[in-house]
């Protein structure tokens, strides 16, 4: 399947592993590329040394193009930019920040570079710093998220009316129909999440991936707007925020409660009770851990299943 998004990162199919933390290791990146996909490194959660073992690991592990997804918000992100340029890494995707930091800078390296988006106003900035495509990023997705809500099939097309970027379309996607609806509605290609928590590569603990295949309909919520939004499983730590905002708590309140490595704590250690638990809408269609060869086989299965059956409409 070639397009705009498969040329680009010279891959087989447009789909992207998103690189999320505590999940997007060596392992579950060089499976996605080497089935076909852009597997993406989450250095979110890894200390710069960290990283390079992971990029070493990788490149060890596949000959297919990969990945390094970098939130802007990271301490010691001069120190993980020099790592990617260093072990030759060929493409990054940066979130959490101004696109005009680093994308003309790592372009000048030889980098291909992509911003993730959750409006069509940051699409914009995106698209004038110069980066070689756009994710733009619907409130349905896990993790760290959009304040204005803005669902994937609205944001879509929307961006896609702005902008002459290629457009990778994210949150809520994890089965081919989705994939398609994304497509039609002006993507080149999508990124998955989700899906791929829920695989054994991912380095989540394996508590937190049952907890995955376990959620229903309802069972997150975008929560914490004031400090970084955040969609949350509904566990203790997420009721105990509701408490504190029913008691009126302040920012300061809400960022005691929040302390350190609380994510960590859960998707990474297990503790389903006092952890912070991210993970997107779409859980509530993962009903099995699957291998990421066989999620991205059957995401293309499942598309082209769909775009026949469309075809006799």
């Amino acid at each position: 399947m070639n397009n705009k998004v498969t040329e680009l990162f010279n891959i087989q199919y447009p789909i992207i592993q998103a690189g999320m933390v505590w999940a997007s290791g060596w392992r579950l990146a060089s499976a996605v590329s080497n089935a076909g996909g852009l597997g993406l490194i989450g250095a979110g959660s890894m200390y710069p040394e960290v990283l390079r073992e992971h990029i070493q690991k990788c490149q060890q592990a596949t000959n297919k193009p990969f990945g390094v997804n970098v939130p802007m918000l990271y301490p010691d992100i001069d120190k993980i930019m020099d790592i990617i340029v260093e072990m030759g890494v060929k493409t990054v995707f940066t979130s959490a920040g101004n696109p005009k930091t680093w994308t003309s800078l790592l372009k000048e390296k030889g980098i291909t570079m992509v911003h993730v988006v959750s409006s069509v106003k940051f699409a914009l900035k995106a698209q004038e710093a110069g980066v070689d495509a756009i994710v733009a990023e619907g409130f349905e997705a896990g993790g760290h998220n959009g304040r204005d809500e803005t669902t994937t099939m609205v944001l879509i097309p929307a961006v896609k009316e702005k902008i002459n970027t290629p457009l990778i379309a994210a949150g809520g996607i994890g089965t081919g129909r989705a994939m398609l609806a994304a497509m039609v509605l002006g993507a080149d290609g999508v990124q998955v999440g989700s899906r791929f928590v829920a695989s054994p590569e991912a380095s989540s603990h394996e508590l937190f991936k049952q907890k995955v295949v376990e959620a229903k309909e309802g069972d997150t919520q975008l929560t914490l707007k004031e400090l970084a939004p955040v969609r949350l499983i509904k566990n203790k730590f997420y009721h105990d925020v509701q408490e504190a905002y029913s008691n009126g708590a302040s920012l300061e309140q809400l960022k005691e409660l929040l302390g350190r490595a609380r994510a960590k704590k859960g998707m990474f250690e297990g503790d389903l009770e006092e952890g912070e638990l991210e993970i997107g809408q779409v859980s509530a269609l993962i009903h099995d851990i699957r291998p990421a060869a066989q999620i991205v086989a059957d995401l293309m299965r499942e598309f082209n299943e769909a775009r026949s059956a469309t075809e006799n409409l």
